[in-house]
């Protein structure tokens, strides 16, 4: 499955139990707020378990590549859990969303709701189309 629009991608994540997703978010947006491509990823890792395997490999791949098309590579690196060319901070920022995963699954907060991500999803998926990514 590819994902062409941000109204089939908020469909998926409504379909998710989307509060550790939510918290993972707010905790990547706490702790690098122009970063809105690691953000994201944070918020759509989690989609993987309604696209394929039941192992937690297979739904990264799943999840990734869902969303490939319309938030981009990076987007797509980070939820694979593949290191990029982003530098030397690539490996960086698999750290700090597997960290922000991991605390968002354990510490309950108030992370809003996942309707306040709609414009950000649409920030970097229009930024992805800028770049001649999607159709």
């Amino acid at each position: 499955m590819e994902l062409r629009s941000v109204e089939e991608l908020m469909d998926l994540l409504y379909a998710c139990p989307y509060d550790p997703a939510l918290r993972t978010a707010a905790l990547l947006r706490r702790a690098r707020p122009a970063d809105k491509e690691l953000q994201v990823a944070g918020l759509v890792s989690g989609i993987g378990r309604l696209l394929g395997p039941a192992d937690r490999a297979g739904q990264a791949q799943a999840a990734a590549r869902a969303v490939r098309p319309l938030l981009g590579e990076r987007v797509h690196r980070l939820v694979r859990g593949q290191p990029g060319d982003d530098g030397p901070t690539a490996d960086d920022d698999l750290l700090r969303l597997h960290q922000a995963a991991e605390e968002g699954a354990l510490v309950a907060f108030d992370a809003g709701v996942l309707e306040d991500w709609r414009t950000v999803l649409e920030l970097v998926a229009a930024r992805n189309s800028r770049l001649g990514a999607v159709d």
